[in-house]
């Protein structure tokens, strides 16, 4: 059986990965009344846990963020729901309905980096699990593309060679990181370009 393998911020998600942090640390260092590098000082001294590559580790982030900030629960929570928007955005709802469309031909899979609590808020939104099994996130195997690791993990959890999966992701790196491993690899920039190469794939 060939596998889809997506990631999802940029590809199954329209969201723009390299901009949402910074408008995010000026939205915070204006509600506290800082500068940006006042926050990221105050952050970096916080030795806070790597949500990136650790499960069950959020509760501890907020309050050690909420601490190096001097910020009470209110604003915590606040700033929070603003991450989990931002970081999630809105659904890439053409490249979601393709992949339905896709179940009895491919068997459909995700690797995404990502931050302890990704699975609880993406799955709320979007329902991911409906569509894909299984769903690799980075915090909760322990390793981040374009480490080859991930690739290996994901690769494991479907049941599939490299050969029969086809990977796409909106960055170079994980990209290359893909292909360094045997996997077919699509950068994706449009839903249509995206669309058509999963095509290919699949009749040849």
């Amino acid at each position: 059986m060939k596998w889809i393998l997506y990631d999802i911020g940029g590809v199954l998600e329209i969201v723009d990965d390299h901009s949402w942090p910074r408008d995010l640390e000026e939205s915070w260092s204006g509600r506290l009344g800082m500068t940006v590098e006042d926050l990221r000082a105050r952050l970096d001294a916080a030795a806070l846990p790597d949500t990136t590559l650790q499960t069950g580790v959020a509760e501890e982030y907020w309050r050690g963020f909420g601490a190096a900030l001097e910020a009470d629960d209110m604003e915590v929570a606040a700033m929070r729901a603003q991450l989990w928007d931002a970081y999630c955005g809105e659904a890439n709802i053409e490249l979601l309905d393709h992949a339905r469309s896709l179940r009895g031909r491919a068997g459909l899979a995700i690797l995404s980096n990502s931050g302890d609590g990704a699975r609880e808020e993406e799955e709320r939104r979007f329902g991911l699990s409906s569509i894909f099994d299984p769903i690799c996130y980075s915090h909760e195997q322990g390793v981040a593309k374009p480490d080859a690791g991930a690739y290996r993990m994901a690769l494991e959890r479907m049941g599939a060679s490299a050969e029969d999966v086809l990977f796409i992701d909106d960055n170079e790196a994980p990209a290359r990181g893909a292909e360094s491993c045997g996997i077919r690899a699509v950068l994706h920039r449009d839903n249509a370009t995206t669309i058509a190469a999963i095509e290919r794939f699949l009749a040849n």
